[in-house]
């Protein structure tokens, strides 16, 4: 059987990315600082949307899989920074869960709180945390359709179990918003605006 390849995603300036790499970030800033250069990083390239995703271990801080939206350049409205980061992880870890009996907890760091899709995911993904830095608000003020979803979202996460910290380094994160859009970035969406 052909395991899916979802590291084709990730940009050439990031595909040599190495889980060992990183080496600890222990502190939920350090691992939003990440998330949030790889989005800038991302949106300098000219390589995506201004998203920037991983997904750590959370008893060491190493990242395990990182991902930046890619949307446009892959031609893959799914390619969101989230998605890329999980489906990495998984196949990183051989297992279509996140959540499995006697091995490590898992967390997903995004720059941005996640998209009705991406919500889905998150629930599926089987991480124990999510951490956010900008807000939906902040994505919608920069162009972009996030989607309908839970008005409590925060609330329904926790529901299942997932703990969630959303708003950490948001100045950061708008920041590289408002500089994909100020480069004249591409506003995708999945209907046309009138």
């Amino acid at each position: 059987m052909e395991r899916y390849n979802p590291e084709a995603l990730l940009p050439p300036w990031l595909s040599k990315f190495s889980a060992g790499d990183e080496g600890a970030l222990l502190s939920d800033e350090e691992r939003m600082r990440f998330a949030v250069g790889l989005a800038r990083q991302n949106v300098l390239h000219g390589t995506g949307g201004p998203f920037g995703a991983a997904v750590f271990d959370r008893s060491t801080g190493r990242p395990v899989a990182v991902g930046v939206n890619r949307v446009v350049g892959s031609n893959c409205s799914h390619a969101h920074a989230e998605m890329v980061a999980l489906a990495i992880a998984e196949q990183q870890l051989s297992s279509y869960t996140l959540n499995r009996p006697g091995f490590a907890r898992y967390e997903l760091v995004t720059s941005s709180e996640p998209c009705a899709m991406c919500f889905g995911a998150i629930i599926w993904s089987g991480v124990s945390r999510l951490v956010c830095g900008a807000c939906t608000a902040d994505a919608e003020d920069a162009g972009f359709d996030e989607g309908a979803k839970p008005e409590q979202w925060t609330q329904e996460l926790e529901k299942r179990g997932i703990e969630v910290l959303t708003g950490l380094c948001r100045n950061e994160a708008v920041s590289v918003l408002q500089l994909y859009v100020n480069r004249g970035g591409k506003l995708y969406n999945g209907q046309p605006r009138q």
